[in-house]
């Protein structure tokens, strides 16, 4: 390791190891409810992020924010159009809701998810380690996203109140804030409740916006004529890479769409795809028809005014101060989902092996996925804030917003081909023709919105980067902690016959939490040097994280008795399950007896890093491996144990 004295962390043993088995069948979504029930559910929940995209997607195209100036007439509205209804229709429709829906994991989905699945088929070939690292940095560019989504949602939300009245133009941005910060406050105390109201405000939302498009739509039908796939190429044909660059701005119409795949396992495919196909798509083409029906005939003057903020003047002046306000009670909902789903695929990176331990807080009795994360909470809020103030308008930050969205989706296109041929078996000539397809529509989305770099997209790449740079560095850290570890380690079984008869032994269990499934962990080892006692039974336990959501409870106990005494359990658990120790010894009835935690000790050993002369990556990435492993959450919170029954002994180890 490093040669320099500062680069010292500690972390207890017992880190929950990536299990390479895929155990049980899991219990996906598990759901007992009905399918209009969980459909209705998923409105609410799900589809909040591309939901509260016509209030700044069509806008954009227009306005000149990619240093570009589309001609506001007939031809080039048609175009927009006709771009935004395909867009919806080959990524959102097809490639998310039809094709990556059917590649679950046990009923989950999402890029870690599908990585997790692919490892299992495909983790031992040469190009297991480039899957991995492609997924691990979509779930990194997804925290980009994370923070611009709540920014632009209700900045754009917020700025109808100048539609208003524009004398209200200086409380936009103190107005955006106040409730920003009010959303991050609320997070602690759980969404249970407030996920009550979710699905009838978005409702009448969508019931709202599919309406005010549909009255312009009778007033103006010509621009039904954009279903036709002809006026989207003319727009290329005539105006080139005007058309091409418009594209960056098109993609806001399908920002959310990897959203319905990451929670796929709240409602399950079928519910998820009723309230797609059955309801917001129709609610959101209507709205964007009716937003190009209302300025394709404007005259040039009256047409440039209506496209500053077209989404609220859909509605007549009386009823645009209540727009604005469902408008903004829906972008709430939105930022939640993102947010929740930050704290989602937060816990199962932690658990697969790339983020160490944090604090994780249950704000449901009942509902297991609801959690809260404080330290990826305040860190999206602090994020948010700086946002806000940075850009100060929707607009400025549409120009960051596209390049996460649209590098996530070329990466799950990629994904997608591996999960073809690597997975479902399908003949190359089958697989190729189907990857092009969706690596030109979305490779040409990603390409126009490499031009919004200096204006901010930056941003998402650069938060992008440095949570690849901290996830790859921690899973690199951890799993040479464990080689050097397993250098060293002391068969169990010749221990336990030595240890028998030179230590005193003592009434009670102790149970010793150990990283690997082999060995005398070392907390074993300095309790019998230092202290010459061992308890009567010695319990070493490991907790094995699997590639699958979840491991059912049959099969969450593996016991093995060693003899005098010593016994080796192990814990299976899903990489969406919570790692409950004292819950599932419970379960063990085959290790000496029922375990009362009154009697019982946690043993765990807290490792420090010292300087290599041969150091198993850079210093740079050392430092910061020791860094997190000095600032993980404690053991006794991870693995939830007694806070008075657990000893903690010191050891050292090289990486």
């Amino acid at each position: 390791m490093s040669d320099s004295t500062d680069v010292q962390g500690t972390v207890p043993e017992g880190l929950p190891s990536h299990g390479e088995r895929g155990h049980g069948h899991g219990h996906g979504h598990g759901h007992g409810t009905s399918k209009g029930a969980l459909a209705l559910g998923a409105i609410g929940v799900v589809f909040g992020d591309i939901g509260t995209s016509p209030l700044y997607a069509f806008r954009e195209t227009f306005s000149g924010a990619n240093h570009i100036s589309i001609a506001i007439d007939r031809m080039h509205v048609l175009g927009v159009v006709s771009l935004i209804f395909w867009s919806m229709l080959i990524v959102v429709s097809l490639q998310y809701v039809t094709i990556l829906m059917r590649a679950d994991n046990k009923g989950q989905g999402g890029s870690l998810a599908l990585v997790a699945l692919l490892s299992r088929h495909i983790g031992k070939t040469n190009y297991g380690w480039l899957v991995v690292l492609l997924g691990v940095f979509a779930t990194s560019l997804f925290y980009g996203d994370s923070m611009i989504t709540p920014a632009i949602s209700v900045l754009s939300a917020v700025e109808g109140l100048t539609v208003v009245d524009h004398r209200l133009d200086p409380l936009v941005i103190p107005i955006a804030l106040v409730l920003l910060v009010f959303l991050f406050i609320l997070q602690k105390r759980g969404t249970a409740k407030v996920g009550m109201l979710f699905a009838p405000v978005m409702i009448i939302y969508f019931v709202t916006i599919a309406g005010l498009g549909l009255n312009q739509i009778v007033q103006n039908p010509d621009i039904l004529w954009a279903l036709n796939p002809y006026y989207a190429v003319m727009f290329f044909v005539t105006d080139g890479a005007i058309a091409f660059f418009a594209l960056g701005a098109v993609v806001l119409a399908v920002t959310g769409s990897e959203a319905l795949y990451s929670d796929m396992g709240h409602f399950g495919r079928g519910p998820m795809r009723l309230s797609w196909f059955g309801f917001v798509m129709p609610c959101l083409l209507l709205n964007y028809f009716g937003q190009g029906a209302m300025i394709a005939d404007l005259p040039p003057e009256l047409a440039a005014e209506v496209i500053r903020n077209p989404f609220f003047l859909l509605a007549s002046e009386e009823f645009r101060l209540p727009l604005v306000i469902l408008a903004t009670m829906a972008t709430f909902i939105a930022s939640q989902a993102v947010i929740s789903g930050a704290f989602s695929i937060t816990h199962q990176a932690m658990q697969l092996g790339f983020i160490p331990r944090l604090s994780i807080r249950h704000t449901s009795e009942t509902e297991a996925g609801q959690i809260y994360i404080p330290f990826v909470n305040w860190a999206l809020m602090v994020s948010v804030i700086l946002l806000v103030l940075t850009f100060q308008n929707s607009s400025n930050l549409a120009s960051a917003y596209g390049i996460a969205v649209t590098g996530a989706v070329t990466i799950d296109t990629l994904l997608m081909g591996v999960l073809f041929v690597g997975v479902w078996k399908w003949r190359w000539w089958v697989a190729l023709p189907v990857v092009v397809l969706f690596l030109i529509v979305d490779g040409a989305y990603f390409a126009a919105n490499l031009v919004k770099i200096p204006d901010g997209g930056w941003f998402p790449l650069v938060i992008g980067l440095v949570a690849f740079t901290l996830l790859t560095t921690w899973a690199r850290g951890r799993k040479l902690m464990r080689d050097r570890m397993s250098e060293v380690a002391l068969p169990i079984e010749i221990f336990a016959k030595s240890a028998k008869n030179s230590a005193t032994r003592v009434p009670g269990t102790a149970i010793f939490m150990a990283s690997q499934t082999a060995g005398v962990p070392s907390a074993l080892l300095h309790n019998i040097k230092h202290n010459k006692v061992l308890h009567e039974r010695v319990v070493i336990l490991t907790v094995l994280i699997a590639e699958v959501p979840y491991v059912p409870e049959s099969e969450r106990c593996e016991i093995a008795d060693l003899g005098d005494g010593f016994y080796r359990a192990v814990l299976n658990y899903g990489f969406m399950q919570e790692t409950d120790v004292p819950l599932g010894l419970k379960q063990m009835e085959r290790c000496g007896g029922k375990f009362d935690m009154m009697q019982t000790s946690f043993f765990l050993s807290r490792q420090t890093l010292l300087p290599s002369e041969k150091p198993g990556m850079p210093i740079w990435r050392e430092k910061i491996f020791a860094w997190m492993l000095r600032n993980a959450a404690t053991a006794m919170d991870f693995f939830r144990l007694p806070t008075n029954r657990v000893v903690e002994l010191g050891s050292q180890v090289e990486i």
